[in-house]
């Protein structure tokens, strides 16, 4: 058997490094100032939390628990707030990222939803809404209070879905 020399150790060692960061979810590229698209996973749907985060106001630690973001993405969701639409998160977040990942970061956070001013793709953050039943909630605005929006949300949606529709609804 040959002996290794350090050397040969060292590089070996590196190697080993490397695939148990990549094989643990991390990765051997640092994030780039470029505009450059970064290349991520899917998050799987299971890992999903029950509460989802306010992306105009939750801050770094909250966001750091979201899989794939690192200081850079961080920094990209707070630097477009306040969000008015989850079309504006899209655009401004594809900018680093493929829309795949766009879409596993939207299984963590929320844009706040206001009862005559959001958009039906931004309404359609509540479970089990769909879109015509967003166009629907659209089209029959004004609602005077969150209470008259969630009393016709209620015909749509469970009662869980509208629980969780009540904490994404801006505050008046």
């Amino acid at each position: 058997m040959k002996k290794l020399v350090p050397k040969k150790i060292s590089a070996y060692l590196l190697v080993a490094v490397m695939l148990t960061a990549v094989a643990c979810g991390g990765s051997t590229e640092k994030e780039s100032g470029s505009d450059q698209k970064a290349t991520a996973t899917q998050t799987d749907t299971a890992s999903t939390p029950k509460t989802k985060l306010n992306i105009n106001t939750e801050g770094e630690k909250a966001f750091k628990t979201i899989p794939n973001v690192g200081d850079k993405m961080v920094h990209e969701f707070e630097e477009y707030r306040p969000y008015i639409s989850i079309q504006q998160f899209r655009k401004e977040i594809g900018k680093y990222v493929d829309e795949k990942q766009v879409a596993a970061y939207e299984q963590y956070i929320y844009v706040p939803i206001h009862r005559n001013d959001s958009d039906a793709a931004t309404v359609m953050q509540i479970p089990e809404l769909d879109e015509s039943e967003a166009d629907e909630l659209v089209s029959g605005r004004p609602y005077e209070t969150n209470e008259a929006f969630l009393d016709a949300l209620s015909s749509y949606v469970s009662e869980e879905a509208l629980s969780k529709a009540e904490r994404y609804l801006k505050s008046e």
